[in-house]
Formats: structure tokens, sequence, C-alpha cells
């Protein structure tokens, strides 16, 4: 039975996540019935990373076991042909061994945040940015940024219901810069807690708003304290852009 890794971006904003949901639609649940009006039969696709509703992909990973061999190519052809009209495309297919795990051979995960850092209502962005209209100081976002740097006990910038065994996590990278008036947040580590991005996102643009310091947010983080974070960045300026095996 070959194994199938899949690589894949979608529009978040009609998804209740990526995981699959009894009644509500979901990235996962498009996928799974898009394999099975290839094959027949009912078999789960395996994500790389569980997004939440209304954050977008442009590289998340899935793997699926697949009875019949089906040239790559035609195999992605074939789930791009019965995705459609979902905003979600297959870009690559591939067999791998059956040792790999989307989400359990992942050594490190990579999104961006775009803010669009203006006083004018989004047009073409509307979904897929975060507007601020008060004008943010990236270089003092950038350097708070790197206070999060290394391994910490995140549960400040965890969600409640976070279902992680350990609240502790390896941040290695997290970088602020302005490109005209778009701020983009770029992210990196193995992996990441439950809305942990979006929160780190929120605190740092009241650190670009001048409301907090670089060192409001070290002891934001020092907390511990899910009540000391600063406001929860929403879901549809976040990206997952790539994942590392």
């Amino acid at each position: 039975m070959p194994r199938y890794k899949l690589t894949i971006e979608y529009d978040g904003a009609p998804f209740f996540g990526w995981q699959i949901q009894d009644t509500l639609p979901s990235v996962q649940g498009a996928l799974e019935a898009a394999v099975k009006a290839m094959t027949g039969a009912d078999l789960r696709v395996h994500g790389a990373g569980r997004t939440d509703a209304g954050v977008h992909a442009r590289g998340q990973v899935a793997h699926v076991d697949v009875e019949k061999q089906f040239p790559p190519g035609r195999f992605r052809d074939g789930l791009n042909a019965h995705l459609r009209p979902h905003p979600i495309a297959v870009l690559e297919a591939e067999i791998v061994p059956d040792a790999f795990e989307a989400r359990f051979s992942a050594v490190k995960r990579h999104y961006r945040y775009r803010i669009i850092n203006t006083r004018a209502n989004l047009a073409l962005d509307v979904g897929h940015a975060w507007r601020v209209p008060r004008r943010l100081d990236a270089d003092a976002m950038h350097a708070a940024a790197q206070r999060l740097l290394g391994k910490h006990d995140f549960t400040t910038f965890r969600d409640t219901e976070c279902q992680a065994k350990s609240p502790e996590k390896t941040l290695d990278q997290l970088d602020v810069s302005r490109d005209g008036r778009e701020i983009i947040i770029v992210t990196s580590a193995r992996s990441f807690l439950h809305s942990q991005v979006r929160s780190m996102v929120g605190s740092l643009v009241w650190v670009g708003e001048g409301r907090w310091s670089a060192d409001d947010l070290s002891a934001a983080l020092a907390a511990r304290n899910r009540a000391a974070c600063g406001i929860v960045a929403p879901p549809e300026g976040l990206y997952l852009m790539k994942v590392d095996y």
C-alpha cells in the first residue's frame, strides 16, 4: 500500500480549521472526500499541523495510504479535480517510505503573519491579513521578539484548551520587518502550542503601539500565566508556509 506525501495550499477562510468536523467544513474533510472520489475508500489524511479556523497554508504537508498505486502526477491532478470548487490545491504528490509521518517526522514548521498597518479599510487583503490602523514600530517589535527565542515555558502564549503535554517549546526564529505598509512576522520552531503564534503576534503589536516595552513582554513570558498575555491576533493573517523533514 503506497504512502503519498502531499504538499497543499489553501485559503482557510471557508473552513473551520484543518481537523475534520462532524457537520462543519474542514480542510481535512474536503481532502478525504477527494481521496474517496478517486479511490472509492474512506481513508484518513494525516496533516503536519492542525491549523485553526481561518488560518491559511502555502505549504501544509499531509500523508495518506492508498491501496491502488497512482503515478504521483496523476494522483495530484485527480485530487485537484475533485477538490473544486474548494480553495484547496495539492501542489505536489510523491510516494514516500512507510516510516514517513506528516506530523511526527517534521523537524521544523515555518509560519508567517501579515499585518497591514494602514488607516484605510482593506480591499484586496480582506480575510488574508490583519489591519492595524495605529502606526507600529517594527524595529521595536523585532527587538522585543528576540526575548522569546530559545526554550521557554510558553504558558502565557498558550490557549487554555491546548492539549499539548508540556508548555515548553524551543522557538528558533521570530523576526519582524516592515515592507511599506505591511508588517511581516516570520517564526520557526519544531512545533508550536495551540494559538502560540497568534498570541505572540498580538503581544508584539502592543509593543509596536508603545503600549508595552520589551521588558513587559519578558515579564509576560516569565509570568507563565495566560492572563498575562496581550491580545490574540486574529487567524486571517496567519499562514503555514513550510514544513521541514
